[in-house]
């Protein structure tokens, strides 16, 4: 047998490997697909008897949850439910409606979150009569913020000077605390309903395989690549855009949230943690467990969590402008690698951090992904390596007709890191470079998402 021909035989069964991979892909997601549409239909109801909505304001995919737990309650005591995004309700939708439910996040320091934004300045910016309504609202909050349960207070009481009927009062609840949804559950009668939950989305402990620290000599706080396995025999799935929540021993009723930096074919999941640091010295529970207590080999308790709001879904064909800071890079880290594993390459990633000599993140990949092609642009903008200091924001404000042309073509735009600085100045920076108008439509359609701490 020549090379040439061994060299035809191994390309040709590469080729084979690969359309083996790519069926047995798009089987799962076909099957997948149509496990979640007859889960819709049956939700949905058939017609004959009145309907309940279920209505949520999600900002990482928590009330977007509860929200379909609790109709899946509802649904097994025999009410047909309608589950919806607050963004995608309007004045008809609550008129016509006899009874809503209401599970409501709130973001930042008392705003609506993004899946609420138009419904709260389109529908609760206007004068309205729900007589006819009877309600009740979940509020999701955490007790750190100074407007606990800001957004969640307001729309109950704008419901009630609307006329609506409250079916029993506000329930707040701190960090999804468990004795709270509980009382949730029975009030919307979920007690007499025993529900499966699937395994990858119960606390598992997970095995911590790797842990590198990637911004060395940084004037920042030290930044580490974390990866974890699964306990053996478990299938844990999730999507790019996920959350991994960490549940720690010594305060386990405040889990905390990371975005997941891998894509299950990586076959570990994947974390970007940064430590923090008390002013006393001490390190925060979470961060210093993961990136300092726990051991390799030691686990640690894990959850995954869908995060509906940040997942490609609809976009998956788009082009892509991911924009980040920090850490926030997990999120559109995941993005990519699923990008180029699907090989949809137009994608312009805009990410800032201090120094390029010590905080480039990931730059290796970055870089590898640039010179292949998976990368349409790139601009890595280090704020503190000229005199005058440089974020993402002021990067798409000098490229605007650039955003602009992407946006014309159908892009979708992927916030991820840190609320204070970076995504409010990208918010101000497009909605100055795109409208009001324009960017209000883009949250609307799903087209502008938003993974920010």
């Amino acid at each position: 047998m020549t090379e040439a021909t061994v060299r035809a035989l191994a390309a040709g069964s590469t080729v084979c490997a690969y359309a083996g991979l790519c069926l047995a892909v798009y089987w799962r997601e076909r099957r997948r697909n149509q496990v979640l549409a007859r889960a819709a239909a049956a939700l949905a109801g058939d017609g004959a008897e009145e309907t309940a909505l279920v209505l949520y304001a999600s900002q990482t995919g928590q009330a977007e949850a509860i929200a379909w737990q609790t109709a899946a309650w509802l649904r097994a005591a025999g009410t047909p439910v309608r589950v919806m995004s607050l963004n995608e309700a309007d004045t008809k939708t609550l008129r016509g409606a006899s009874s809503a439910l209401f599970i409501a996040s709130t973001y930042g320091e008392g705003d609506a979150p993004d899946g609420a934004s138009v419904f709260a300045e389109q529908v609760m910016g206007s004068t309205a009569d729900f007589s006819s309504l009877r309600y009740a609202v979940l509020a999701l909050g955490d007790r750190q913020y100074a407007s606990f349960c800001g957004f969640g207070r307001a729309l109950d009481e704008w419901l009630h000077s609307a006329g609506a009927t409250r079916t029993f009062e506000r329930l707040e609840v701190d960090n999804t605390d468990p004795a709270s949804l509980a009382v949730w559950r029975a009030r919307c009668g979920g007690d007499a309903v025993a529900q499966a939950e699937d395994s990858s989305a119960r606390t598992m402990p997970w095995r911590l395989a790797a842990r590198e620290r990637l911004n060395a000599g940084s004037a920042g706080a030290p930044v580490y690549h974390l990866a974890f396995v699964a306990p053996a025999g478990t299938a844990a799935q999730w999507e790019s855009g996920d959350v991994a929540q960490i549940t720690i021993a010594s305060d386990p009723g405040r889990p905390r949230d990371y975005s997941i930096s891998s894509i299950q074919t990586d076959g570990e999941l994947q974390l970007l943690v940064r430590q923090e640091q008390h002013p006393d010295g001490t390190l925060g529970a979470a961060s210093g467990l993961l990136t300092s207590t726990l051991a390799i080999g030691d686990t640690v308790a894990l959850r995954l969590r869908p995060h509906r709001n940040f997942r490609l879904e609809g976009n998956a064909q788009r082009p892509l402008i991911l924009i980040g800071n920090g850490t926030g890079l997990a999120g559109l880290r995941s993005h990519l690698r699923a990008r180029a594993a699907a090989r949809q390459h137009d994608n312009w990633l805009v990410f800032g951090e201090r120094n390029v000599r010590h905080d480039f993140l990931y730059r290796a990949e970055i870089e590898a992904w640039n010179a292949a092609g998976v990368l349409r642009r790139l601009d890595m903008v280090f704020s503190r390596d000229q005199p005058d200091r440089l974020y993402v924001q002021h990067r798409l404000l000098q490229a605007c007709e650039e955003v602009l042309s992407w946006i014309g073509r159908g892009a979708a735009v992927y916030v991820c890191g840190s609320l204070q600085g970076m995504a409010s100045g990208v918010d101000a920076a497009l909605r100055q470079i795109a409208g009001e108008a324009l960017v209000r439509e883009l949250t609307a359609t799903g087209r502008y998402r938003r993974d920010v701490y």
